[in-house]
């Protein structure tokens, strides 16, 4: 299968339009086996999936050892791998579990928030240690909400000098806030943001001012969250709404675009993963997976087929804006 690659802002990164989110074999929330973890990843190379998205936040580093140790055996020419800095991993032993951080594994190690120069350049090189891979080519800024200032002033710099030096291949940005995102968009020339639910059938705060701003920029958005964590994915009494219990205004909402989808023989979850691909800023969707069942419905959710009709009564009905540009809009 064969997906089609985006370049990243005006840098020489292209990613697949479909990206594997890595969270999950970092055993989010849950046990994930290393053979889960093995399988899912051969599904997604299967699935032509080239983008591969990580952390050092993610299972104290299991995500990264995993992925890296799954990707050795991969062309390294053929795929693109991003992790991300400001939370550096420092080894606290005998810490009990990490299931307070929403990560099912020991908490042998602490995270120290540093958006210093210095904190980059260790953060990247622990990342490499832990990855066994000889580059990485994409690093974000992860979650800089009350780092800010160090973070423009401090870390972006550093991150700057990398991307000279060739050491990396483009710089993006990782949290939920636009309004943050778009003082990075405007105030620095990142090749990326990743934001996160904010733009969903459910959420479009990133359609006002930001996407906008990206454009006139020349940066790529890359959209993760695109269930709201899960409302969007099944829609009932007890989802949750970006991780929190969803209000029964949100759930009423979530209901009535599963029944327009419905109507045109779609799946919420397809009508979901496809919409931010309406927006021409978006070069990809990325989609956390931790088995190869998860996998395999996301590539084959990119590949339904969304009716015109259907984006068309979104609007017509109230539960799209009517301007929120749609596939077929975007040609």
């Amino acid at each position: 299968m064969i997906l089609r690659r985006n370049r990243l802002g005006r840098s020489p990164v292209h990613v697949s339009e479909l990206a594997f989110g890595a969270a999950g074999i970092g055993n989010l929330f849950t046990t994930v086996s290393d053979t889960q973890a093995e399988q899912a990843v051969a599904a997604a190379w299967e699935c032509g999936i080239r983008y591969f998205d990580t952390a050092p936040h993610y299972g104290l580093g299991l995500s990264e050892r995993r992925l890296g140790h799954l990707l050795r055996a991969m062309p390294r020419h053929e795929y693109v791998l991003s992790t991300k800095v400001g939370r550096l991993l420092e080894p606290a032993p005998g810490a009990g579990d990490d299931l307070v951080n929403g990560f099912a594994v020991p908490a042998t190690h602490r995270r120290r928030w540093d958006f210093s120069a210095e904190g980059v350049r260790r953060s990247i090189q622990d990342s490499l240690t832990r990855l066994g891979l000889d580059r990485i080519d994409i690093v974000y800024l992860h979650d800089p909400d009350d780092h800010a200032e160090q973070a423009l002033e401090q870390a972006y710099p550093e991150l700057e000098r990398l991307r000279a030096q060739g050491v990396l291949g483009a710089i993006g940005v990782g949290m939920n806030r636009t309004g943050l995102l778009g003082r990075f968009v405007r105030d620095t020339d990142i090749d990326t943001i990743l934001l996160a639910g904010r733009y969903t059938l459910l959420d479009q705060q990133g359609l006002t001012d930001l996407f906008p701003l990206a454009q006139r920029r020349g940066v790529s958005v890359v959209v993760g969250g695109v269930f709201n964590s899960g409302l969007l994915a099944d829609p009932r009494p007890g989802a949750t709404f970006d991780y929190a219990p969803a209000s029964a205004g949100m759930l009423s909402r979530a209901l009535e675009l599963k029944a327009a989808c419905e109507k045109y023989g779609v799946p919420l979850r397809a009508a979901a993963l496809r919409f931010p691909f309406g927006h021409p800023a978006v070069a990809a969707v990325l989609v956390g997976v931790r088995n190869a069942a998860e996998v395999n419905d996301a590539a084959a959710l990119l590949h339904q087929q969304i009716p015109d009709l259907l984006w068309a009564e979104l609007k017509d009905r109230g539960l799209l804006p009517a301007d929120v540009p749609t596939l077929q809009e975007a040609g």
